[in-house]
């Protein structure tokens, strides 16, 4: 992609994302997670009914009367897309790729967090991490941020969704916001998923394509692996084949789900050719 080209796209997913951060989601996103963190502002004399948890026991000690801390709700965030840019993301018979449905998602969650004065990060992920850009503030960094998800290239094509929960478990000391993007095609990665959802506010938001939920009848077919590059032969003819598939494809959205509830964390599922936006303002009236 050359540079006039990606200008170009940059510019086109600015403005529509852009448009629906600050008409749709602004609001909805403030509401949703202001105040998930707490600061000390100052102290007091304690009243009767205050918790004697908050009492400030060396300022009490100091002036042999009790004082309580006084706290303010943290305004500012720090906000981390977490996003998969394995192979399988490169899928999509509608009219955009999952990557393409990522993008648009992870930039409109950007820009919500531009209005609040937040911090964003974003991670890129494979079987590896690929890319980290730590989170800072401001328009340009937020441009950066998409020209990543339009352009970057992995260097591998396999997906381990715990070695990106094991990141961002490790890289940021401090409580965050976290959205987890990904079709969440693996396995194996409760306890990292664990860890992960008790330090910060995690959502996974699961991108999948309507040709994925089955097989078609389409006779003898060679496919590709589109993470392992291996080609087979499958019998789409055969029932069994295509209820096997079905049912695997069930069971990693039940594993999703049920793993991501069961951490108090976030769960988003949505459809290539279904509107984001629904699915992202439901889950923001929901939790607020």
């Amino acid at each position: 992609m050359d540079t006039k080209e990606l200008l170009k796209k940059v510019r086109k997913i600015e403005i529509k994302t852009r448009r629906l951060s600050s008409d749709i989601f602004g609001g909805e996103y403030h509401s949703t997670f202001k105040g998930r963190g707490m600061t000390f502002s100052e102290v007091r004399s304690y009243q009767y009914g205050d918790d004697v948890r908050v009492i400030d026991w060396n300022v009490t000690a100091r002036y042999n009367t009790p004082f309580v801390k006084i706290f303010e709700e943290e305004r500012e965030l720090t906000v981390l897309l977490v996003v998969d840019v394995s192979g399988s993301e490169f899928f999509g018979t509608a009219n955009q790729l999952k990557r393409e449905v990522v993008t648009e998602i992870a930039a409109t969650l950007a820009f919500s967090a531009l209005q609040n004065n937040d911090k964003v990060g974003l991670v890129l992920f494979a079987q590896t991490i690929e890319k980290y850009i730590p989170p800072k503030r401001g328009r340009s960094h937020l441009l950066r941020i998409i020209r990543e998800l339009l352009e970057f290239e992995p260097q591998t094509s396999k997906t381990s969704i715990g070695t990106a929960l094991e990141f961002i478990s490790s890289v940021l000391k401090k409580k965050a916001i976290a959205f987890l993007l990904s079709d969440f095609i693996d396995n194996d990665y409760q306890r990292q998923l664990s860890i992960a959802a008790k330090k910060h506010d995690l959502t996974g938001i699961r991108v999948y394509d309507s040709k994925e939920e089955e097989i078609p009848n389409i006779g003898l077919t060679l496919t590709r692996d589109a993470e392992t590059g291996k080609l087979d032969w499958i019998n789409t003819s055969s029932k069994s084949v295509r209820n096997q598939y079905q049912d695997y494809f069930k069971k990693l959205e039940r594993q999703f789900e049920l793993e991501f509830q069961r951490n108090n964390a976030g769960v988003v599922n949505c459809r290539t050719d279904e509107s984001f936006v629904k699915k992202l303002l439901n889950y923001f009236k929901t939790r607020g």
